[in-house]
């Protein structure tokens, strides 16, 4: 039986920081890795706020509710202008 007298200590590992554009490239891959369209589930989350639209395979859904959703937007469109001659 286990002594319940004594504290216990864990060790938490502190949670990494990821780049808004690597949370999008990971949620990207696992929701085409399931079999998705990427694209229309991404979207779909961040006009309706809804978690449901991201898969849960490879942690994708808790990854991307890390971020706000405006910062996805804003990234998303940060990317496509640095890749256009605009």
């Amino acid at each position: 039986m286990e002594d319940l007298s004594s504290t216990k200590y864990f060790k938490i590992q502190p949670e990494q920081n990821v780049s808004v554009s690597e949370v999008i490239e990971n949620v990207y891959k696992a929701l085409k890795e399931k079999g998705y369209n990427p694209v229309t589930q991404i979207v779909g989350y961040i006009m309706s706020g809804d978690p449901t639209y991201i898969t849960s395979h490879n942690n994708a859904r808790s990854l991307i509710m890390k971020v706000e959703r405006d910062e996805l937007v804003e990234e998303t469109l940060r990317y496509f202008i640095t890749n256009k001659d605009l």
